[in-house]
């Protein structure tokens, strides 16, 4: 048998666990299970494992403090998910740290600002943005445990907690079908522009046509993707006639169609139904009435963070992906034809 002093990291192997899991149930620090302290300390009882002075020192400096990057925290929708962030990780006794960008954040600022909220010796990464390319997130996510907020991952490198963004857009369109509409513009965006935006986009258009309606599929880059001047895309519209319902890319989308449809002397439903997503608020208000498909961002935050930090406490040793059902908010700019 060797004669070598067990180290930490034989312990770990041995409980199955990792370093930092070891250092915490052996410290007896907030958040590891009590079945997994009952198997750490086993094992080091079984081998012999005596915590060096030193190394106790170092791991008493924990941060207990979670890294959170949303792409803008000016929206409601990026503004409420860091509210949820911040409110779950005080329960489960972390504090948030945040890096946001204001919307037109290049991708390579955004993967410098993960680099900027690792530094700080977060324990773990919350990462939210709708363009950021999970390729750009998967070399943070195995050097530190992290989670993709907000929009659907598959990867199985990395957990996600998310509303079905398909599922979403097909019962919208699916609302709008079964009211009598047979000719719909979708306002469209890009991939590049909004991963979750175009996914739930793509479904409208597929779920119109597979039920027989005359989809008008209009790219929101071509009338300069900024949803407060859609005068051309209105015009167009008129233009081609027919139109009866427009389906936006978010409640921020929907009010800029309302608006320039207001500028030429457009209501709705009396003339064109339109209809939003996210259904969160200050857009989802009686006042507006938009129909929408809700998103429970309060949830999604929550379960985001308890994901994280189950991963810092080694609860979960594989990547998970939890899909959230949304709700249909059955407003008023959505009439029957």
């Amino acid at each position: 048998m060797s004669s070598a002093v067990p180290t930490i990291l034989d312990v770990a192997a041995a409980a199955g666990v990792s370093k930092s899991v070891v250092s915490r149930a052996l410290a007896g620090a907030y958040g590891v299970a009590p079945a997994t302290v009952d198997r750490v300390k086993q094992a080091a009882i079984d081998l012999g494992y005596v915590a060096n002075a030193n190394a106790r020192g170092m791991s008493a400096h924990r941060t207990h403090t979670l890294g959170a990057f949303v792409r803008d925290a000016s929206t409601p929708f990026y503004g409420h998910l860091l509210t949820a962030f911040q409110l779950r990780a005080a329960e489960r006794g972390y504090r948030v740290v945040t890096a946001t960008g204001a919307g037109s954040f290049p991708i390579a600022e955004e993967r410098r600002a993960l680099e900027t909220l690792v530094s700080l010796r977060v324990e773990g990464l919350i990462v939210c943005s709708g363009a950021l390319p999970v390729e750009d997130v998967l070399p943070f996510a195995r050097r530190i445990p992290t989670v993709v907020a907000g929009r659907p991952e598959r990867d199985e490198s990395v957990s996600s907690v998310y509303c079905d963004e398909r599922g979403g857009g097909r019962a919208l369109a699916d609302r709008v079908a079964d009211l009598g509409h047979e000719r719909v513009a979708v306002l469209t965006v890009s991939p590049s522009g909004s991963l979750t935006q175009s996914a739930r986009t793509d479904a409208m258009v597929r779920r119109l046509r597979a039920r027989g309606v005359d989809v008008l599929r209009i790219r929101s880059e071509d009338h300069g993707a900024d949803p407060r001047s859609l005068d051309s895309f209105i015009d167009q519209l008129l233009q081609a006639g027919g139109v009866t319902a427009v389906m936006a890319p978010s409640d921020l989308w929907a009010v800029g169609v309302l608006e320039a449809m207001r500028r030429r002397g457009l209501q709705a439903p009396a003339d064109l139904s339109v209809t939003g997503y996210d259904g969160i608020l200050p857009y989802a208000t009686e006042l507006l009435g938009i129909t929408s498909w809700r998103q429970p961002l309060g949830v999604i935050g929550a379960l985001s963070v308890d994901d994280v930090v189950d991963q810092i406490d080694g609860r979960t040793s594989s990547a998970t992906h939890t899909a959230i059902d949304g709700a249909l908010v059955a407003g008023r700019t959505l009439a029957r034809r």
